[in-house]
């Protein structure tokens, strides 16, 4: 309990579409840079039940209540699976600034509520679902800590390619010199700061990712033109155990039809449970 921070529990008596009694509870979780908000959707269980739990991680500029986590979180709950999603440092509610976020930070970040997570009484195996960047960060902590400890791990359109479009001077369609790095970039209506630029060039996805031997989903779009999906192919070639699914003329959201594209997510996590 040691990453916990109190600030306020909300608990609220629901009932999803499969008639499950659950709870909310909104709390804050100690993160790299501070506190992280965080939200916990659990069925109601009796007592010393257990049930599993899915954290689910957002991609860069995003945040715990974007519209896609909040229906995996949903979608679960209606299947008696728990979650918890959480804001990034920088992002949503979280404590930080966004200019002093990184790949590198957001890895403690997942870590501690990873490591939260798995100290819960009633919680008997811990998932991870990651989009985008969220993607990225959630394959290398499948990478670093194991199958002992992550069951299963969604990826969403994984960004790998963001560090290949760094050595290139490219972040999102921003151009900046790779070769003397500016103090930062700015990317739309955020400034990604030197940092992040400077630890990307040399990060290791692929090589701590391919750690994880356990089971994968890999969803991407053949029509997503944020990252292509020859990087969710790389990661099934690296994950023995995965299955690689390509929908056809989907964007980096999954916006043709997002209620399907979390089906299948939903469908791969609560398989065998």
């Amino acid at each position: 309990m040691k990453y916990i921070i109190a600030l306020y529990i909300c608990l609220m008596m629901s009932v999803s579409g499969s008639a499950q009694a659950s709870t909310r509870e909104e709390l804050w979780l100690q993160g790299d840079h501070g506190r992280l908000a965080a939200t916990i959707q659990k069925p109601v269980l009796k007592k010393g039940a257990k049930c599993p739990l899915v954290i689910i991680m957002h991609g860069f500029t995003g945040s715990k209540d974007n519209y896609m986590h909040s229906l995996i979180a949903d979608s679960l709950l209606a299947h008696g699976v728990a979650s918890i999603r959480f804001d990034f440092n920088g992002h949503g509610r979280s404590d930080g600034k966004f200019s002093d976020m990184t790949v590198t930070n957001e890895l403690v970040d997942a870590k501690n509520v990873v490591s939260y997570a798995l100290s819960l009484p009633w919680v008997s195996r811990v998932m991870l679902t990651g989009h985008s960047q969220g993607g990225v960060v959630a394959g290398m902590v499948a990478g670093e800590l194991g199958c002992k400890k992550i069951a299963k791990v969604v990826l969403l359109a994984p960004a790998s390619s963001l560090r290949d479009d760094a050595i290139r001077g490219d972040m999102l369609g921003s151009p900046f010199d790779a070769d003397h790095l500016p103090d930062s970039v700015k990317v739309g209506n955020y400034y990604v700061g030197r940092e992040y630029l400077r630890t990307v060039c040399t990060l290791p996805i692929f090589k701590v990712s391919a750690r994880y031997k356990g089971s994968a989903l890999l969803l991407h779009g053949t029509g997503d033109h944020t990252v292509p999906y020859t990087c969710s192919e790389h990661y099934h070639e690296l994950w023995k155990q995965s299955r690689l699914l390509l929908l056809d003329g989907y964007d980096h959201n999954f916006s043709k039809n997002l209620q399907l594209a979390i089906k299948h997510v939903v469908d791969f996590l609560v398989k065998d449970r």
